[in-house]
């Protein structure tokens, strides 16, 4: 496996991308990466390499480049780090994340070890958000997306992406906690009420048991079970685009 970091213009400055994929030198199908609230930690960077070993060019964006370089711990209770937490994360505009995400399509499209052809992409907390507005704003270029217990789904601003959800034209994953007061119930059923009149393919699923930040390893609500189901409806819907990955047809769309 290949990793480096590369820094992309954008609009508003250079950002930093860690990007992991195979070592055999044949173009891969890409895949983003949102990150969740504590930045590009460790822990996301594993998630990231574990979607390069299943064959994937996996690119995660530093959103927080505008701050500066930006990690921390989402479990940490410690005042300061949750000021910062509160800092960050207010940091992050929608459109101003939509903006990033040209800026890395520009620069993955003169990747040679790109395959051109559709991509996936997949968020958790915060970047569950980002993750279905990609897809939304970018329906040509990506056409798989899976949001983890997405923030803000929802909401009564003009932005909110539950409003253009029906732009998306691949497949959407949505997996969401049962116990999780960021995404609680009424989005859960917005979001479900909203896909059933969307084109795309998708799921909206809540995994029973678990808290917000299931999927992510040696987090404090970390669930296996739970991290590993959300990991099997993904490659599924990525399979597509990569033809050595069988396709599970029984996780295709569900009523």
């Amino acid at each position: 496996m290949q990793e480096r970091y590369v820094s992309i213009a954008t609009p508003d400055g250079r950002m930093d991308t860690f990007i992991a994929c195979p070592d055999s030198g044949t173009p891969a199908p890409a895949v983003v990466m949102y990150q969740n609230i504590g930045g590009l930690s460790e822990r996301l960077l594993t998630m990231a390499r574990r979607v390069a070993a299943n064959g994937y060019y996996c690119a995660v964006p530093d959103l927080y480049y505008r701050l500066g370089k930006i990690v921390f711990d989402t479990d940490s209770t410690d005042e300061h780090v949750l000021a910062l937490r509160r800092i960050a994360g207010a940091s992050l505009a929608n459109a101003k994340v939509m903006d990033d995400t040209r800026a890395l399509l520009d620069f993955m499209a003169k990747e040679r070890a790109v395959r051109q052809d559709g991509m996936g992409t997949i968020g958790y907390c915060q970047g569950g958000r980002f993750c279905a507005l990609a897809a939304a704003f970018f329906p040509d270029r990506f056409k798989a997306a899976a949001a983890l217990y997405g923030t803000r789904l929802v909401t009564d601003a003009p932005d909110s992406p539950h409003l253009v959800l029906d732009r998306i034209r691949g497949e959407i994953y949505f997996g969401f906690a049962e116990h999780d007061p960021l995404s609680p119930p009424s989005t859960i059923e917005k979001i479900r009420e909203v896909m059933k009149h969307c084109r795309a393919k998708s799921i909206v699923e809540v995994h029973p048991g678990t808290e917000h930040g299931f999927a992510i390893p040696d987090q404090r609500f970390y669930n296996r079970e739970a991290s590993e189901r959300a990991w099997t409806r993904i490659f599924a819907m990525l399979a597509p685009r990569a033809p050595d990955v069988p396709k599970l047809n029984s996780l295709n769309r569900q009523p």
